[in-house]
């Protein structure tokens, strides 16, 4: 169990358990599903997804030569990449937690690579990318915590150590 001036952070009042920390994981990687699936099907119907509050960013982000690679649609990668996080929130265990903050990384530096096109080469914001984005860097943070707070500890039962 991490410890940290002596006291376990599990133990710690201020610090979540671990097992709060996985319903957010699960909850925000579903989320994440949800957006990264609907930018694909609006896309695999040969149009864009509707920006919410109006506007043709994300009309624009989503003709852009930056929004395929490989001749797939940037999104796809993105849900695969949330599927694989959802996995990692609902395991136990060390590989599980390491194997969780790595993807939240990975999808984290894509999403700024991402978000760099949109201000300086696309020059247009597709409201749905940022909400991944921002998505993406909350599975980030929670994954940090599981790594910082529980690496090291056994994955235990929910009713253990989950509350």
């Amino acid at each position: 169990m991490a410890r940290q001036g002596g006291r376990s952070l599990s133990r710690m009042s201020s610090f979540p358990s671990e097992g709060a920390l996985r319903r957010a994981a699960t909850f925000v990687a579903t989320l994440g599903i949800g957006v990264a699936a609907y930018i694909a099907i609006a896309d695999s119907g040969g149009g864009a997804p509707t920006c919410l509050a109006g506007g043709g960013g994300c009309q624009t982000v989503a003709d852009s030569t930056y929004s395929h690679l490989a001749g797939v649609n940037i999104a796809v990668f993105g849900l695969v990449g949330y599927v694989l996080l959802l996995v990692t929130a609902l395991l136990r265990g060390d590989g599980a937690r390491f194997a969780g903050f790595g993807l939240a990384l990975v999808g984290f530096g894509y999403s700024v690579y991402l978000t760099y096109l949109e201000l300086f080469k696309i020059h247009a914001i597709c409201q749905w990318c940022v909400g991944s984005a921002v998505l993406m860097t909350i599975l980030l943070v929670l994954n940090a915590a599981l790594v910082i707070g529980y690496a090291g500890a056994p994955g235990q039962a929910e009713g253990a150590r989950g509350r």
